[in-house]
């Protein structure tokens, strides 16, 4: 048995009620899927968010180094929502949050990028002023490389398709390792998914959810998944970000490299915690598409387009 299939409701219902105001007994599963996440009601009629780690992801040190990043991000007055109690329960270590609503942000808005990057920037300068000592960090071996070392071992590429996808990521992480090579990097601490769904807007502005994936890594990780489009409108998108930014944090140009093999990265990763959740039975539910043939080819050609997209000049900002 997996061991999420232990989390009964029952448990998720006492772990809430054993840190603070009891449960209820309504509980909404919330879209997670490295974690198990609830919508947990209270007797008094407010609602928290509960996370529970999945079990052997990160350690306990770990945790609360994501957790003490988050309230001293919040004690500056920065919208990162920061848990509230902390603790373990029939085997889970879990958190429970205040439960926060918002809005996907409009990213065609000009005005509300420069708003997410003085934001951003605000963050960057207070994890720039220290460094994890137990999380890991955002590298091409550990999100690229190594990714691609398990894949290769778990069987899951098809055997007619194994050549192409073998040869392609070996072409696209040596781009990656050569854009790493022209970009003074500067290990930072950072929120890690800065994704758009982790990004909630209301009248008030934006505010942080999920420092799960938190990690030292390049400024660039938490800026480039804003941004769509071609060219043009990806450098006019990425200049209304650093204007914002840079209000509080310097913005290192050499970064710029790092766009596209960080997105390529991403995608090499993606198909590798897909794999090594695949005993998980939410993952195969989830993504039944993962082990055929049209999702490795779609991967195959997705490279293909990262190599040259690394083989251009890197965005123009001012």
């Amino acid at each position: 048995m997996h061991p999420y299939a232990a989390l009964t409701p029952e448990v998720v219902l006492d772990a809430v009620s054993a840190v603070g105001p009891r449960a209820d007994g309504r509980l909404l599963a919330m879209s997670s899927y490295e974690n198990r996440v609830y919508q947990v009601w209270l007797e008094d009629n407010s609602a928290v968010v509960a996370k529970f780690y999945r079990p052997g992801r990160w350690s306990e040190a770990q945790i609360d180094e994501e957790h003490a990043f988050a309230h001293e991000l919040a004690e500056r007055e920065i919208p990162v929502v920061a848990p509230i109690h902390k603790g373990t329960f029939s085997g889970f270590i879990f958190a429970v949050y205040p439960r926060r609503g918002g809005r996907t942000p409009e990213l065609g808005d000009p005005k509300t990028l420069e708003w997410i990057g003085r934001f951003l920037g605000r963050i960057h300068a207070v994890g720039s002023t220290k460094k994890f000592a137990h999380r890991e960090a955002l590298t091409a071996q550990t999100f690229g490389h190594d990714a691609r070392a398990y894949l290769l071992k778990s069987s899951l590429v098809p055997a007619d398709l194994l050549d192409a996808w073998k040869a392609v990521t070996e072409q696209a992480l040596h781009l990656v390792d050569s854009c790493y090579q022209r970009c003074e990097e500067r290990a930072i601490r950072l929120h890690g998914d800065c994704h758009p769904g982790n990004i909630l807007w209301t009248d008030e502005g934006p505010h942080f959810v999920d420092l799960d994936d938190a990690r030292m890594g390049p400024a660039m990780q938490d800026l480039w998944m804003l941004l769509s489009g071609d060219r043009a409108a990806m450098s006019l998108q990425l200049q209304a970000v650093l204007k914002g930014y840079e209000q509080f944090m310097r913005f290192e140009r050499s970064e710029l490299h790092l766009l596209e093999a960080l997105r390529t990265l991403r995608l090499i990763h993606y198909s590798a915690w897909i794999a090594r959740r695949w005993d998980d039975p939410a993952f195969p539910a989830a993504f039944p598409w993962f082990n055929t043939q049209r999702y490795w080819q779609d991967r195959i050609l997705e490279l293909r387009e990262q190599i040259a997209l690394m083989q251009e000049e890197p965005l123009v900002v001012d």
